[in-house]
């Protein structure tokens, strides 16, 4: 029982006490009903049906989440690393559906290694008068992977903001 009214100092340490005491105790039901072992989830065997009769190569989708819409017209830089710095490939600009109008790298062009690709967010955004400070958060931003395997469809899926951005691989 608690002797004294809770004070605003004292009631987080208490509530998340109690909410650590929920999780604990949700914890052991599922414990005790999940497997011995864990299972992991399984890959894909075979690629979806839409990208069986594509042949290997780099794609990328942006997508703006602040405006909730694709990135038409995002410029991007293409670049691979050679020799000690990144070498330019090849500068693109999104369609009206935020993706590469033709894969950044296909066929002979796509090759095993590091590489770069530099979105210019500040000039996606000052194209749609977008309030914001300047200086700008963002300039250009760099997204840097590897291909490791060029047999395989590598796509990438870019979420960003004035203020942030995200990238992953997709297929």
């Amino acid at each position: 029982m608690i002797d004294k009214p809770l004070s605003r100092r004292s009631f987080l340490p208490a509530s998340l006490a109690l909410g650590g005491l929920g999780l604990q105790l949700a914890g052991n039901a599922r414990a005790a009903d999940a497997p011995a072992t864990p299972v992991m989830p399984a890959g894909l065997t075979v690629a979806p049906v839409s990208q069986a009769e594509l042949s290997p190569r780099l794609t990328m989708h942006a997508i703006d989440i602040f405006h909730g819409t694709p990135g038409a017209g995002m410029k991007a830089d293409l670049s691979m690393f050679d020799s000690g710095s990144y070498k330019p490939v090849k500068s693109i600009e999104t369609a009206a559906n935020g993706r590469s109008a033709e894969p950044l790298l296909l066929e002979g062009t796509y090759k095993a290694g590091r590489y770069e690709v530099l979105l210019h967010i500040d000039e996606y955004f000052a194209r749609f008068d977008t309030p914001l400070p300047k200086p700008t958060f963002l300039s250009t931003v760099p997204l840097r992977f590897v291909v490791r395997n060029p047999q395989e469809r590598i796509h990438l899926a870019i979420l960003f903001t004035p203020w942030s951005y995200s990238y992953y691989r997709g297929s």
